[in-house]
Protein backbone atom coordinates (compact mmCIF):
# COMPACT_ATOMS: atom_id res chain seq x y z
CA UNK A 1 0.00 0.00 0.00
CA UNK A 2 1.09 3.60 -0.70
CA UNK A 3 1.73 5.84 2.08
CA UNK A 4 -0.56 8.09 0.75
CA UNK A 5 -3.46 5.73 1.55
CA UNK A 6 -3.13 5.45 4.65
CA UNK A 7 -4.83 8.87 5.45
CA UNK A 8 -7.45 7.93 3.32
CA UNK A 9 -7.99 4.83 4.99
CA UNK A 10 -8.24 6.02 8.31
CA UNK A 11 -10.93 8.59 7.36
CA UNK A 12 -12.62 6.34 5.28
CA UNK A 13 -13.04 4.08 8.45
CA UNK A 14 -13.35 6.98 10.63
CA UNK A 15 -16.39 8.17 8.62
CA UNK A 16 -17.78 4.70 8.49
CA UNK A 17 -18.72 4.80 12.09
CA UNK A 18 -20.56 7.68 11.67
CA UNK A 19 -22.79 6.23 8.82
CA UNK A 20 -22.95 3.22 11.13
CA UNK A 21 -24.78 5.15 13.53
CA UNK A 22 -26.89 7.11 10.99
CA UNK A 23 -27.85 3.39 9.39
CA UNK A 24 -28.94 2.33 12.99
CA UNK A 25 -31.45 5.07 13.25
CA UNK A 26 -33.46 4.49 9.82
CA UNK A 27 -36.98 3.51 10.72
CA UNK A 28 -38.05 -0.16 9.02
CA UNK A 29 -41.38 1.14 8.82
CA UNK A 30 -40.45 4.41 6.68
CA UNK A 31 -38.31 3.08 4.05
CA UNK A 32 -40.84 3.92 1.21
CA UNK A 33 -41.13 7.87 2.47
CA UNK A 34 -40.23 10.85 -0.12
CA UNK A 35 -40.68 14.52 0.95
CA UNK A 36 -40.78 15.47 -2.36
CA UNK A 37 -41.17 13.88 -5.95
CA UNK A 38 -38.40 14.29 -7.52
CA UNK A 39 -36.24 13.07 -4.51
CA UNK A 40 -35.35 9.45 -3.60
CA UNK A 41 -37.14 7.38 -1.11
CA UNK A 42 -35.78 7.02 2.21
CA UNK A 43 -34.99 3.14 1.41
CA UNK A 44 -33.26 4.31 -1.91
CA UNK A 45 -30.92 6.97 -0.27
CA UNK A 46 -30.18 4.89 2.36
CA UNK A 47 -29.08 2.24 0.49
CA UNK A 48 -27.36 4.70 -2.27
CA UNK A 49 -25.41 5.91 0.67
CA UNK A 50 -24.17 2.04 2.11
CA UNK A 51 -23.43 1.46 -1.38
CA UNK A 52 -20.77 4.50 -2.58
CA UNK A 53 -17.89 3.45 -1.02
CA UNK A 54 -17.80 -0.04 -2.71
CA UNK A 55 -19.14 1.20 -5.94
CA UNK A 56 -16.00 3.54 -6.16
CA UNK A 57 -13.57 0.67 -5.05
CA UNK A 58 -15.05 -1.33 -8.51
CA UNK A 59 -14.61 1.12 -10.51
CA UNK A 60 -11.33 2.89 -9.61
CA UNK A 61 -9.92 -0.85 -10.35
CA UNK A 62 -11.02 0.18 -13.67
CA UNK A 63 -9.71 2.32 -16.21
CA UNK A 64 -13.09 4.52 -16.04
CA UNK A 65 -16.92 4.42 -16.42
CA UNK A 66 -18.75 4.32 -19.82
CA UNK A 67 -22.03 6.64 -18.42
CA UNK A 68 -24.31 5.86 -22.07
CA UNK A 69 -24.26 1.99 -20.63
CA UNK A 70 -24.73 2.50 -17.09
CA UNK A 71 -27.86 2.31 -15.21
CA UNK A 72 -28.13 4.83 -12.18
CA UNK A 73 -31.57 3.89 -11.44
CA UNK A 74 -31.91 3.95 -7.96
CA UNK A 75 -32.63 0.46 -6.21
CA UNK A 76 -34.71 -0.16 -2.77
CA UNK A 77 -33.70 -2.53 0.02
CA UNK A 78 -35.70 -4.87 1.00
CA UNK A 79 -35.43 -4.24 4.93
CA UNK A 80 -33.08 -2.31 7.25
CA UNK A 81 -30.53 -5.16 7.45
CA UNK A 82 -29.67 -5.02 3.94
CA UNK A 83 -28.76 -0.93 4.14
CA UNK A 84 -26.36 -2.18 7.47
CA UNK A 85 -24.82 -5.45 5.61
CA UNK A 86 -24.26 -3.36 1.86
CA UNK A 87 -22.64 -0.97 3.90
CA UNK A 88 -20.14 -3.22 5.91
CA UNK A 89 -19.24 -4.95 2.62
CA UNK A 90 -18.85 -1.78 1.16
CA UNK A 91 -16.72 -0.30 3.43
CA UNK A 92 -14.61 -3.62 3.48
CA UNK A 93 -14.03 -3.80 -0.31
CA UNK A 94 -13.55 0.39 0.01
CA UNK A 95 -10.59 -0.08 2.30
CA UNK A 96 -9.46 -3.21 0.06
CA UNK A 97 -9.24 -1.27 -3.06
CA UNK A 98 -7.04 1.73 -1.09
CA UNK A 99 -4.67 -0.81 0.49
CA UNK A 100 -4.42 -1.98 -3.45
CA UNK A 101 -3.19 1.26 -4.71
CA UNK A 102 0.76 1.90 -5.12
CA UNK A 103 1.86 5.10 -6.09
CA UNK A 104 1.77 4.61 -10.06
CA UNK A 105 -1.99 3.04 -10.03
CA UNK A 106 -3.38 5.79 -7.72
CA UNK A 107 -2.06 8.55 -9.88
CA UNK A 108 -3.15 6.57 -13.03
CA UNK A 109 -6.07 8.25 -14.44
CA UNK A 110 -9.66 7.47 -14.79
CA UNK A 111 -11.85 8.45 -17.50
CA UNK A 112 -15.50 9.13 -16.73
CA UNK A 113 -16.74 9.06 -20.47
CA UNK A 114 -19.87 8.90 -22.66
CA UNK A 115 -19.01 6.82 -25.72
CA UNK A 116 -16.39 8.41 -27.14
CA UNK A 117 -16.58 11.78 -25.40
CA UNK A 118 -14.82 12.43 -22.19
CA UNK A 119 -16.43 13.80 -19.51
CA UNK A 120 -13.88 13.70 -17.19
CA UNK A 121 -10.49 12.57 -16.27
CA UNK A 122 -8.56 12.68 -13.20
CA UNK A 123 -5.76 10.55 -11.12
CA UNK A 124 -7.72 7.50 -9.97
CA UNK A 125 -6.69 9.07 -6.17
CA UNK A 126 -8.93 11.99 -7.10
CA UNK A 127 -11.46 9.76 -7.68
CA UNK A 128 -11.49 8.86 -4.38
CA UNK A 129 -11.52 11.90 -2.70
CA UNK A 130 -14.62 13.48 -5.16
CA UNK A 131 -16.90 10.37 -5.53
CA UNK A 132 -16.09 8.36 -3.34
CA UNK A 133 -15.29 10.38 -0.34
CA UNK A 134 -16.92 13.81 -1.31
CA UNK A 135 -20.02 12.23 -2.67
CA UNK A 136 -20.33 9.69 0.59
CA UNK A 137 -20.95 13.18 2.82
CA UNK A 138 -23.15 14.75 0.67
CA UNK A 139 -25.82 12.10 0.30
CA UNK A 140 -24.77 11.17 4.01
CA UNK A 141 -26.09 14.72 4.65
CA UNK A 142 -29.32 14.55 3.06
CA UNK A 143 -29.77 11.47 4.96
CA UNK A 144 -29.69 13.60 8.15
CA UNK A 145 -32.12 15.74 6.48
CA UNK A 146 -34.65 12.78 5.69
CA UNK A 147 -34.47 11.58 9.52
CA UNK A 148 -34.73 14.76 11.03
CA UNK A 149 -38.06 15.36 8.88
CA UNK A 150 -39.27 12.14 10.17
CA UNK A 151 -38.22 13.04 13.80
CA UNK A 152 -35.74 10.73 14.21
CA UNK A 153 -32.94 11.85 16.55
CA UNK A 154 -29.58 12.34 14.80
CA UNK A 155 -27.07 11.41 15.73
CA UNK A 156 -23.38 13.21 15.98
CA UNK A 157 -21.87 13.31 12.79
CA UNK A 158 -19.00 16.07 13.34
CA UNK A 159 -20.22 18.06 16.78
CA UNK A 160 -23.59 18.69 18.53
CA UNK A 161 -26.82 17.95 16.97
CA UNK A 162 -30.00 18.88 18.40
CA UNK A 163 -30.44 15.41 19.79
CA UNK A 164 -27.08 13.98 20.81
CA UNK A 165 -23.83 15.89 22.10
CA UNK A 166 -20.32 13.87 22.46
CA UNK A 167 -19.28 16.49 24.14
CA UNK A 168 -21.56 16.51 26.95
CA UNK A 169 -19.88 14.66 29.43
CA UNK A 170 -16.19 16.34 28.66
CA UNK A 171 -17.69 19.24 29.32
CA UNK A 172 -19.81 18.41 32.58
CA UNK A 173 -16.47 16.35 34.11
Amino acid sequence: MADLTRPLISELQQEAATTRRLMERVPADQLGYQPHPKAMTLGQLALHVARIPGTFARLGRQDGLDVSTSNFGPDSPADVEELRSTLEASVTDAVAFLGELDEEKAMGLWRLHHGEKDLMTLPRLALVRTLMLNHWYHHRGQLVTYLRILGVAVPSVYGPTADENPFAAAIAA
